[in-house]
């Protein structure tokens, strides 16, 4: 017994090799980061030059300048569109997704696995294929150009779903949710009372991933959305598709649309590591 102790305490002691490893992967993950930053605070004669300027510069209010001031653009309009969207479809989509959970990991009722069956399918059909036909559903009922055609098709997430249910009928003891009953609490007030504060470290995840996912979304928003109500993933596309690009410029913006994603991280990083700490000890 005590050599097959030795032995796993071998297997998972880290060896200089392991840091070294991981020190290479960080620095390989955050070059292109610190290559975007370099690039904005530079000017455009100096991006080209071999070899390239590796430090930053001094031209990163100049440029952030430029492109708060690029009408074609409208970066501004784009980044407010943007905040709004991602925040609108991310409360939208950790609220039903925790309560569509609950129901189905914590309550009785007819057809709860046909129902869990449709949506876990809905998850295999790939995005691609419904665009066409919900472009076609976004002009019949006029909501081409408007920001509810992107906020209303993604208000409930399939995988946010399957997420908190998994999540639920772990964390959740049916004795708990037996008990508040008998104190008289109703369904809902269960949810809110006793559910959702223990779902919480989970859905902070979930409504990580979702405001990433919604933020950096191109497709559909370029699919339905115009020039007059771009998000921020349109404003940068037109700053780059101009005659002259300017690197400057659009490295500059791309840093910009980059702090929201940050500023979420640090607000809700305990969180969010407290739920993928939790889901590994007890997975």
């Amino acid at each position: 017994m005590s050599a097959l102790r030795a032995a796993s305490v071998r297997l998972w002691r880290t060896s200089p090799l392991t840091y070294l490893a991981l020190i290479v992967a960080c620095a390989l993950s955050l070059f292109p980061i610190y290559w975007m930053v370099v690039v904005a605070t530079r000017s455009n004669d100096v991006i080209n030059d071999v070899p390239p300027p590796l430090l930053p510069g001094g031209e990163l209010a100049a440029n952030v300048g430029r492109v708060f001031a690029n009408e074609h653009a409208a970066f501004a309009y784009g980044l407010v569109n943007s905040v709004v969207v991602s925040s609108v479809v991310t409360v939208s989509v950790v609220f039903f997704s925790t309560l569509a959970g609950f129901a189905f990991a914590k309550l009785r009722f007819r057809g709860r696995n046909g129902l869990l069956l449709v949506i876990v399918g809905t998850m295999m059909v790939p995005v691609q294929l419904g665009l066409i036909p919900l472009y076609m559903l976004m002009v019949k009922i006029g909501w081409n150009g408007h920001l509810q055609a992107v906020i209303v098709p993604f208000l409930v997430s399939g995988f946010g779903v399957f997420m908190m249910r998994q999540y639920a009928a772990e964390a959740i003891s049916d004795e708990l949710v037996e008990a508040a009953r008998v104190d008289g609490c109703s369904t809902f007030r269960i949810y809110w009372n006793v559910v959702l504060p223990v779902l919480r470290p989970a859905a902070a995840v979930l409504g990580l991933l979702t405001f990433m996912q919604t933020w950096n979304e191109f497709i559909w928003p370029y699919a339905v959305l115009d020039a007059n109500t771009p998000t921020v993933q349109l404003s940068l596309s037109l700053l780059a598709t101009a005659y002259y690009t300017d690197y400057a410029q659009v490295f500059a913006a791309t840093a910009l649309a980059t702090l929201p994603l940050f500023a979420v991280f640090v607000l809700f990083g305990r969180q969010i590591i407290g739920g993928i700490m939790e889901g590994s000890i007890k997975s």
